[in-house]
């Protein structure tokens, strides 16, 4: 009888330390994984934040935008992004916050192949404002 429980005991010490060498080894693969999930995600998010992203391929396509007056940057993003003229509207509003752009109302054209930096350098200038274009020609 004394050998059977022994027998036993031993058995559930193995099985126990088994399991828990599995547990351990599954925590840390799952570790693993969640790290480079982030490490890809920040990564990502740091190549649109400074690298130059485009939604599609040249020659893309044209699309007239309009910020109107009171418009936060958020709100830009957002449309911008629902427009398919960025591809993340995040890193959009963090990097107009980083350059302090001063984004103008009025209607642009926009294509969806362009940089940020060439958004920003056409939303930013208010002659490059179709609206703009059209109160001079009825001057």
């Amino acid at each position: 009888m004394a050998a059977k429980s022994t027998t036993l005991k031993l058995i559930l010490k193995i099985t126990s330390f088994t399991l828990r060498l599995l547990l351990n080894i599954i925590f840390y693969i799952l570790i693993v994984i969640l790290i480079v999930n982030v490490s890809k995600k920040a990564f990502e998010f740091t190549y649109q934040l400074y690298g130059p992203v485009t939604v599609d391929e040249e020659p893309g396509r044209e699309l007239p935008f309009q910020v109107k007056k009171g418009e936060s940057t958020m709100d830009i993003a957002n449309k911008l992004k629902l427009n398919k003229l960025i591809v993340n509207q995040y890193s959009f509003y963090l990097k107009a916050k980083l350059q302090k752009q001063v984004i103008m109302p009025g209607t642009y054209v926009l294509n969806s192949s362009m940089t940020y930096n060439e958004i920003f350098t056409i939303i930013t200038d208010y002659s490059a404002s179709i609206e703009h274009e059209e109160e001079e020609a009825t001057d």
